[in-house]
């Protein structure tokens, strides 16, 4: 077994037996990250959803499926890519994460990112940004709306924020756009 799978079996484990924030005791699963683990590709969302929580998946809920389609277009598959969240944990009634949470949860990111070494990181969403961006010491002013889509060049990764799949799921006008973002991941790939 190649010695970058073990690692993330013994980051898995501790992960799914976390219990650093208050969350573990709403969760039904905590989730760690999945997919390939050789992927230039790590896409970040959130958090896991009520349907993710709840089968111990990533994405396989109703914004699983708007990420799936979005993919496709772009032609991309689930194999392309490596898949993880800021909090492992999914929120109680979808709210927004404490600090505090933020602060239990990244050191797991921060070694994922580690074991995959991409070169290119595609954030959904807000606060996932907001961490990367910290993270990589990115300074940008820029309110969300106006950086999603946009490729910032940092420590030899591509970072590229994008609008998470689930506002399709209420605002189909925004479609277009994040098709056309989505694509940007496509040719992201291409070029590495």
């Amino acid at each position: 077994m190649h010695e970058k799978i073990k690692e993330f079996e013994i980051l898995s484990l501790k992960i799914r037996n976390c219990k650093k924030c208050r969350l573990w005791e709403t969760r039904t699963h905590a989730l760690p990250g999945e997919g390939n683990v050789f992927s230039k590709l790590m896409i970040i969302a959130q958090a896991p959803g009520f349907t993710e929580d709840k089968k111990g998946k990533m994405f396989v809920g109703p914004s699983g499926k708007k990420l799936d389609e979005l993919l496709e277009i772009a032609g991309i598959t689930r194999d392309d890519i490596f898949m993880t969240n800021l909090l492992r944990c999914a929120l109680p009634h979808n709210r927004r994460p404490h600090p505090s949470e933020i602060e239990a949860c990244t050191p797991y990111l921060d070694r994922e990112i580690d074991l995959v070494n991409p070169t290119i990181i595609s954030t959904l969403g807000y606060f996932p940004a907001r961490y990367i961006f910290e993270k990589f010491e990115i300074k940008d002013k820029l309110e969300f709306p106006e950086i999603c889509g946009k490729v910032f060049l940092v420590e030899g990764k591509k970072i590229i924020p994008l609008g998470h799949p689930a506002a399709l799921l209420y605002h189909s006008s925004i479609e277009e756009k994040m098709v056309e973002n989505y694509r940007t991941l496509r040719r992201l790939l291409d070029s590495t």
